[in-house]
């Protein structure tokens, strides 16, 4: 959060989010509101924080309420202490889960069975949830092969094994839905693009954040897309934001994200950020 101040208050101000989900603060809670708790009280946002120094780290901005917050996941393992990486409350009478789901790092490693395992914790409390929820972040999973930008680069890498897979779809088989995939079937959609040189305007990217929510909130979805834009200019991180408007859509019902013609199709051998 300290590096991206300089690109989160002109973007609350622009896009004007009623609730807004944050990972990787890598901020102390204190640390957090001593940073950003005046910006934040000034335009509105009452906030929920699970942060902790240097590392992971999530958050809640909310000006439609901010009732029942909840930290962590109740039941979930640590690595090898709790993390923070999950935050909950209910803001506009949906339940609203920031998540920041482990990363996995190597397929069979302990970190990897520990994201397997922080995912199950996840489907346990939702699954005893309320019935309007909505599950926001960086879930560190490409749902199928249309969201990284080339299937066989990531053979062998997280993110696309079969049993995280299998872990997204537990969720959505409790009756979530991922809105931008419904919303653009068959587009070309990323959300995560690597710093080095040419990813992002090149449009290598995988989508791995997502926004999952239950039939009463999908049905009232008018728009879900990718601020592609945000991704742009000095300092970005290397996520966009995805935006979902419920009941009207201030920007219009546009498109998911328009890559450059010159990425559709591109093959090839490319070092992938999980291997690093």
């Amino acid at each position: 959060m300290k590096q991206r101040v300089p690109r989160l208050l002109p973007w609350l101000d622009q896009r004007q989010p009623d609730v807004v989900c944050l990972q990787e603060t890598k901020l102390a809670d204190d640390a957090f509101r001593d940073l950003l708790g005046d910006e934040l009280a000034n335009r509105g946002y009452e906030t929920a924080l699970a942060g902790e120094p240097r590392w992971n780290g999530v958050a809640i901005l909310s000006r439609v309420g901010l009732d029942d917050v909840v930290t962590g996941l109740a039941g979930a393992p640590g690595f090898p202490h709790p993390e923070a990486r999950a935050v909950a409350a209910t803001c506009g009478g949906v339940r609203i889960h920031s998540l920041y789901v482990p990363n996995g790092r190597t397929p069979g490693s302990d970190h990897y069975q520990y994201k397997l395992a922080w995912l199950a914790a996840l489907q346990e409390v939702v699954a005893d949830g309320p019935e309007a929820a909505m599950l926001c972040g960086d879930m560190n999973i490409a749902p199928a092969d249309a969201d990284v930008f080339d299937p066989a680069a990531y053979e062998g890498h997280t993110h696309v094994t079969p049993p995280e897979r299998a872990a997204l779809a537990a969720l959505t088989g409790l009756g979530l839905r991922d809105v931008v995939r419904d919303r653009w079937p068959h587009e070309r959609v990323f959300t995560y693009w690597d710093y080095r040189a040419g990813m992002f305007h090149q449009d290598l990217g995988m989508r791995i954040d997502l926004v999952l929510a239950s039939a009463p909130v999908a049905g009232r979805v008018a728009a879900a897309w990718v601020d592609r834009h945000a991704r742009k200019g000095t300092g970005p991180s290397d996520h966009a934001p995805v935006i979902v408007d419920l009941d009207e859509a201030p920007d219009g019902d546009i498109g998911p994200v328009v890559p450059p013609p010159s990425a559709r199709g591109r093959k090839g051998k490319v070092t992938l950020p999980q291997s690093k």
